[in-house]
C-alpha cells in the first residue's frame, strides 16, 4: 500500500485520467474529491461490497454467465 500525505487542495493522480484531491479536513474526516472517466465505476467500500453480495445472490452464488465457443 502506497500511503501518502496531502494536504487540504492537493491532488493525487492515477494513471493518466483519475485525479484525488483532498477537499476538506475535519478533525477525523477527510472528504475527497475524485474525477474519473465514467467508464470507471467509483464506489466507497462499503457500497462496493454491497453490490458485490447483490451480484452473487442474483447469481445464486455461480460466477456470472459468460458465453463460450461452442465445440
Amino acid at each position: 500500500m502506497l500511503v501518502l500525505s496531502r494536504q487540504r487542495d492537493e491532488s493525487i493522480i492515477i494513471g493518466d485520467n483519475i485525479v484525488i484531491t483532498v477537499v476538506d479536513i475535519r478533525g477525523d474526516k477527510v472528504r475527497l474529491g475524485i474525477q474519473a472517466p465514467t467508464e470507471i465505476p467509483v464506489h466507497r467500500q462499503e457500497v462496493y461490497e454491497a453490490i458485490q453480495r447483490d451480484s452473487q445472490t442474483s447469481n445464486n452464488g455461480k460466477p456470472s454467465s459468460i458465453p463460450t465457443p461452442r465445440q
